[in-house]
């Protein structure tokens, strides 16, 4: 079963998703996979706040970029947080759109249960500059075709959630 978790930044989303997995999960304790980068103080505060708050409940690996290659043979179900830093670093080590969204493609079909947790960004206006315009655009994309094969999809906002499929 895939399930999708999408909202703002500080919806819920993150908490929802992992207690979500865990009931899902029974007795076996779930992969959590990591993709953010260490990037500066603001953001070392965020993922010591992520990594306090799962404990000993998952097995925990970091995969900034090679989600694919990390799960292929993965038997355990699986929550990626964040989806959306994961194509921030695919769009930083200068991986192709095209490439991206087939990477994604395939690892929606992996046999494995998984959560995926994804910040909703088109909510708000055109962005100023290109990148960010592109990784609005990737994401948007991104956020439709993880719709495409979930089972089941949530909105996130103000730590509740909506089931949207």
């Amino acid at each position: 079963m895939k399930t999708l978790f999408i909202g703002g930044i500080k919806s819920g989303k993150s908490v929802l998703a992992e207690d979500y997995i865990l009931q899902k999960s029974g007795a076996q304790k779930p992969y959590y996979i990591a993709t953010t980068e260490f990037i500066d103080e603001a953001l070392d505060t965020r993922i010591k706040i992520h990594q306090q708050r799962r404990q000993e409940k998952f097995i925990t690996q970091e995969v900034p970029v090679k989600l694919y290659i990390a799960l292929e043979g993965c038997l355990r179900p699986v929550i990626i947080e964040c989806m959306s830093m994961w194509l921030n670093n695919l769009l930083y080590h200068q991986v192709s759109e095209v490439d991206i969204l087939q990477e994604l493609e395939a690892l929606l079909q992996l046999p494995c249960d998984m959560v995926l947790v994804h910040n909703e960004v088109g909510l708000g206006v055109i962005a100023d500059n290109q990148l960010a315009r592109q990784f609005i655009d990737l994401s948007g994309k991104a956020a439709q075709l993880m719709g495409k094969y979930c089972d089941e999809v949530y909105f996130c906002s103000a730590g509740l959630k909506l089931r949207m499929k």
